[in-house]
């Protein structure tokens, strides 16, 4: 197993979402993934949580949400001090980029299941 968590911000229980498939695909590579999302449910045997983990637990966080809705989380985000922040497509966020720069957090533009299919993870 990797010893890295990623935070799936976004994560739903719907087969056909690509949090979804991230999820799983993270957890078919041996990461340790925590699923954040705002209803209950299951990815594979994986419960979506509601809560935020606790600051240094996490090393990536993979968005799934798009800009407007990521304002609420950017304090959030930000106070885990994750050593990155991946923008999957759809999600772009200059501003919450350049948060994110101030702090020392890398960011990457990508998709987390080309990164993952590919090896560049």
């Amino acid at each position: 197993m990797q010893n890295s968590t990623t935070l799936v911000l976004g994560a739903s229980p719907n087969p056909e979402r690509y949090s979804f498939l991230a999820t799983s695909l993270l957890q078919e590579k041996g990461y340790a993934v925590y699923p954040l999302g705002i209803k209950n449910g299951y990815i594979n045997d994986l419960p979506i949580l509601l809560d935020w983990p606790s600051k240094g637990s996490i090393d990536t966080v993979t968005l799934y949400v798009g800009p407007a809705g990521q304002k609420a989380y950017y304090d959030s985000i930000l106070s885990l001090s994750p050593r990155r922040i991946i923008f999957n497509p759809g999600t772009e966020n200059p501003e919450l980029e350049q948060l994110a720069k101030e702090k020392g957090i890398q960011t990457m533009e990508a998709c987390t299941l080309v990164l993952l299919k590919t090896g560049q993870y």
